[in-house]
């Protein structure tokens, strides 16, 4: 059962010195690719059976910018603009233009037996859309943030914010448009600012609303993240896709340009708001919303108890942790970094039949069959072997940021 906690800890802020990513890009030789239509066993490689799969994108849909949300985030004209939702005041520039921290809009992937850049425990951001599985390293995503994918026949945005440690992924499809996103260069409540390049209306990542221009309003349907160790995700998706560092830009993948972001009495980057002092900024939080509702699990209660069982809208959820994967924000390398683990959020429920979980190592057990999970909510053994839970959209993501997107959040004991 949910509560609000009120046992309130000290809240330690430090000053941290941003290191900023580089903007500058190079274009990298592809060398041969194929094509792929979206769906896995579709996906083929060039006639010599080497380099990266290039998949069939839907295409975006021309822009025709009639009232620029860039522009009156800039200071420009709001005339023929709908009322922006938010104070334009608490927008700050977080240092790149637009578009200088470069989405990637021409992704390339590997098949996971050819990646041989990636540790065992290094964090991927997992999506699947109608059994079309992808991989998402985030050695890549924190030097783009975006990726704008098309899978399962869906056209998505895959999107990381390192300062706010948060995945989450969106249909790109608004009304009857296409869109296509790229980075603003600019953060509210430190957190990622998108802007679409159909109408250059202003999106909050951690939303997915539009929040300045002329969609302001709009909001965009999201799809299941898992941010889970490489190892797990490689040995449960063999015919899956990673995204390949073939970008077309030259950047330090592998590197982490935010060394020491994640300390848990750190101060965030820019942040303006007042952070509720029931924990520190930077205490890491998995944060659920579903039926009109807001839950929040402190990470430290996760890790201790391992089965979460809670109740969001009306609806009974269990949240699932398990050890292995490292935290992206903390030492100079990304596979480097202090093991936080990984969470999975899910509806536990298998043709009719309640289940109920016990942590085992290497993963969980539900009482009712004895079979055995996976943290990405697969039976990977037993009676129910080969069953999908069905996952809830869920954020790894810092209090700060939680508590200012979610501010009547409750939150697990």
């Amino acid at each position: 059962m949910a509560s609000k906690r009120s046992r309130r800890l000290p809240v330690l802020l430090l000053a941290f010195p941003l290191i900023a990513v580089a903007c500058t890009s190079g274009t990298d030789d592809a060398g041969p690719v194929g094509t792929a239509s979206g769906n896995p066993s579709d996906a083929s490689q060039s006639a010599q059976g080497d380099g990266p799969i290039v998949v069939e994108q839907i295409e975006s849909t021309p822009p025709d910018v009639t009232v620029s949300g860039l522009t009156i985030a800039g200071g420009g004209s709001t005339e023929g603009a709908p009322t922006p939702l938010i104070d334009l005041n608490e927008l700050r520039s977080g240092g790149p233009p637009p578009d200088g921290i470069p989405s990637i809009d021409e992704p390339k992937f590997l098949t996971p037996s050819e990646v041989d850049f990636l540790e065992e425990n290094e964090p991927v951001l997992a999506l699947d859309i109608d059994g079309d599985v992808r991989a998402y390293p985030v050695q890549i995503l924190t030097w783009h943030e975006i990726v704008n994918d098309t899978v399962g026949g869906v056209p998505v945005s895959v999107t990381y914010c390192p300062l706010c440690n948060s995945a989450v992924a969106y249909d790109r499809r608004v009304d009857d448009q296409v869109v296509e996103f790229g980075t603003s260069g600019m953060l509210w409540n430190s957190a990622l600012v998108m802007y679409d390049r159909q109408t250059e209306t202003l999106w909050s990542h951690f939303t997915g609303e539009g929040i300045v221009g002329e969609l302001t309003g709009s909001q965009l349907e999201t799809f299941p993240v898992a941010t889970v160790p490489w190892g797990v995700w490689r040995d449960a998706n063999p015919d899956g896709l990673v995204l390949s560092r073939d970008t077309g830009f030259d950047r330090s993948y592998g590197r982490n340009p935010y060394p020491g972001y994640d300390d848990v009495n750190n101060q965030p980057f820019l942040f303006d708001g007042e952070v509720d002092g029931q924990y520190t900024a930077m205490t890491r939080i998995v944060g659920i919303e579903a039926n009109e509702a807001a839950l929040g699990v402190p990470l430290f209660v996760l890790q201790e108890e391992q089965v979460v069982t809670a109740e969001i809208g009306g609806t009974e959820i269990v949240v699932l942790w398990q050890s292995g994967t490292a935290s992206a924000l903390d030492a100079g390398d990304v596979a480097g970094g202090d093991d936080i683990g990984a969470t999975g959020v899910f509806i536990p429920v298998v043709d009719g039949q309640d289940l109920t979980f016990t942590p085992t190592e290497g993963g969980f057990i539900d009482d009712q069959t004895g079979s055995t999970w996976n943290i990405l909510g697969t039976a990977v053994d037993g009676e129910l072997e080969g069953l999908q839970l069905e996952s809830l959209t869920h954020v790894d993501t810092f209090w700060f940021a939680w508590s200012a997107f979610q501010p009547d959040t409750a939150i697990v004991e």
